[in-house]
C-alpha cells in the first residue's frame, strides 16, 4: 500500500471525526430545547443535596454485593432481613448494608491488631485469622436478632390496638387492616401481609405459604386464629368473654415472658463472648512479656510442651466461644431450612466415585446398626439422612487426620529447631579466660 493512499486513509477518517462531533453538538442544542432540558430541570429539583446515609448504604449494597468472598454473608444476611422487612427491597438493602459496615468497622481494626502482635507466629496468626470468619456471622447474626426483638416487641403494642379495634369493628380483617394503616413500623407490613391473606381469593392456601415465611411462632398463631375467627365466627366462653380476644391474651402473655428471656439472656451475656475471646488475644504480649522479664521461660514457650499449651489454650477458647453463641442463640429464625437433597453432602455423595466409597461404610437396612443409626437420628429430630449422617463422618474423619498429621509436624519442627537455634546456656567462654 502506497504512501498516498495512506494519506487518503487518515484524511476520510479525520474528516469523519469532525463531522461527528459537529453532528453531537447540533443534536446537543437540538435536545436542550425539548423534552430532555425540562426532565433535567425536573431532576434537579427532586435530588437530594445533603448528605444522607440512606443513599449511602443503598451505594454500599452494591458494592457489598460484588465482592467475592463477602457477598456470601451479604446474601445470607438479606435472606433474614427479606422475612421481617416482607416485599421491602429498599429497607432490606439498607438494613443489610448497614449491618455489613457495623461488622466491618469492628472486624478491620481487629485484623490488623491481630496480624501486629502475632505477625511471628504464623500457625497463631491464621487459627484466629480462622476465628475472624466465625466472628463475622456471630456480629451480623447478633444485630439481626435485634432486629427480631424489637418486631416481638412491637407485637405487644400491636396487638393491644387490634383488641381495641376489633371491638370497634367486631371484624378480624378490618380491625388488622385498620391498625396497620396507623404508622410505618415493621409489624405493620406484616399486618398488611395478614389481611392481603384473609382478603385472598384461596386464603388457606396462602395462609400455608405464610407459615414458610413468618419471623416468629407467635405471628403463626395469630393469622391462624385470625383465619378461623374470618371463616367460623368468634365464640365465647363461659363468662360470655370472646375467644379470639381470649386467645390474643394468651399470645400477648407468651410475648411478653419471651421478651423477659431475651432480656435477661443479653444481660447474662453481655460481652460474654469477647471475655472468651481476651484470652487468646492476650496470649502473645503475655508471652513476650514473660521472656523479656524471665530469660528461663524462652525454653518453655520455644519447646514443644509450650507449643501444645497455647494450642490448648486456643481450642478452649473456640469451645468456650461456640457455647456461649449457642447458649444465647434463641431467636426464631436463628436455623435455615435447608433441603436435605440439596446440600452438599448429596451432592459429594451423587458422585460416582465418592459414592462407591461411601456406600462400604453406610450400614445395610435391616443390620442392627442401621436400626440404631435410624433410631438415633429420630431421637435428635434430625432432618439428615443416612447418607447425609456418614458423608459428614468420613470428612470430619479426614480432615481430623490431615490437621493432627500438619500439627504433628509442626510440634516436631519446634522441636528441632529449638534444639538447633536456642543455645544451651549464656556463658561467655572468651570472658572467662580474661
Amino acid at each position: 500500500m502506497s504512501n498516498q493512499i495512506i494519506f487518503y486513509i487518515m484524511g476520510i477518517s479525520g474528516g469523519l471525526f469532525v463531522l461527528v462531533i459537529i453532528a453531537y453538538f447540533a443534536m446537543q442544542k437540538v435536545l436542550d430545547k425539548s423534552d430532555v432540558k425540562r426532565i433535567k430541570k425536573l431532576r434537579q429539583g427532586t435530588q437530594e443535596k445533603k448528605f444522607t446515609w440512606d443513599i449511602l448504604y443503598q451505594k454500599l449494597y452494591i458494592y457489598f454485593i460484588r465482592i467475592p468472598f463477602l457477598n456470601r454473608y451479604v446474601i445470607k444476611l438479606r435472606r433474614k432481613l427479606e422475612i421481617i422487612n416482607v416485599d421491602d427491597e429498599y429497607l432490606t438493602r439498607r438494613q443489610t448494608a448497614k449491618i455489613v459496615s457495623n461488622a466491618m468497622l469492628i472486624i478491620i481494626p481487629l485484623t490488623g491488631f491481630i496480624i501486629f502482635l502475632t505477625h511471628n507466629d504464623i500457625l497463631l496468626l491464621l487459627i484466629l485469622l480462622l476465628f475472624e470468619v466465625f466472628l463475622i456471622e456471630t456480629i451480623m447474626s447478633g444485630m439481626v436478632d435485634k432486629l427480631d426483638t424489637k418486631l416481638l416487641k412491637q407485637q405487644v403494642g400491636f396487638f393491644a390496638e387490634i383488641r381495641h379495634a376489633y371491638h370497634e369493628y367486631n371484624m378480624v380483617e378490618e380491625a388488622i387492616y385498620e391498625v396497620s394503616q396507623n404508622d410505618q413500623l415493621e409489624i405493620s407490613r406484616q399486618g398488611e401481609k395478614i389481611y392481603e391473606i384473609l382478603t385472598s381469593d384461596d386464603p388457606e392456601m396462602e395462609l400455608e405459604k405464610y407459615y414458610d415465611v413468618a419471623p416468629n411462632s407467635y405471628l403463626k398463631e395469630f393469622a391462624g386464629i385470625s383465619y378461623l375467627t374470618r371463616e367460623f365466627g368468634d365464640r365465647t366462653d363461659s363468662n360470655g368473654a370472646s375467644l379470639y380476644l381470649k386467645n390474643l391474651n394468651n399470645i400477648t402473655e407468651e410475648m411478653q415472658l419471651e421478651i423477659l428471656k431475651r432480656d435477661k439472656l443479653d444481660y447474662v451475656f453481655q460481652s460474654l463472648s469477647v471475655i472468651a475471646v481476651v484470652p487468646v488475644l492476650c496470649m502473645e504480649p503475655l508471652k513476650q512479656w514473660a521472656i523479656s522479664n524471665f530469660n528461663f521461660t524462652s525454653s518453655f514457650y520455644n519447646g514443644k510442651l509450650g507449643f501444645i499449651i497455647q494450642l490448648l489454650l486456643v481450642i478452649t477458647t473456640f469451645i468456650c466461644y461456640f457455647l456461649t453463641r449457642k447458649l444465647k442463640d434463641n431467636t426464631s429464625n436463628s436455623n435455615d431450612y435447608k433441603d436435605p437433597n440439596n446440600v452438599w453432602q448429596m451432592k459429594l455423595y451423587k458422585k460416582p466415585i465418592a459414592k462407591k466409597l461411601i456406600d462400604l461404610f453406610i450400614p445395610k437396612e435391616g443390620t442392627k446398626q442401621y436400626k440404631q443409626d435410624v433410631n438415633l437420628l429420630k431421637d435428635a429430630a434430625s432432618k439428615q439422612k443416612m447418607e447425609t449422617l456418614y458423608v459428614n463422618r468420613i470428612v470430619s474423619f479426614i480432615a481430623v487426620f490431615i490437621i493432627s498429621l500438619f500439627l504433628f509436624n509442626q510440634i516436631h519442627n519446634v522441636a528441632i529447631d529449638y534444639i538447633y537455634e536456642n543455645p544451651t546456656s549464656e556463658y561467655d567462654l572468651l570472658r572467662s579466660y580474661d
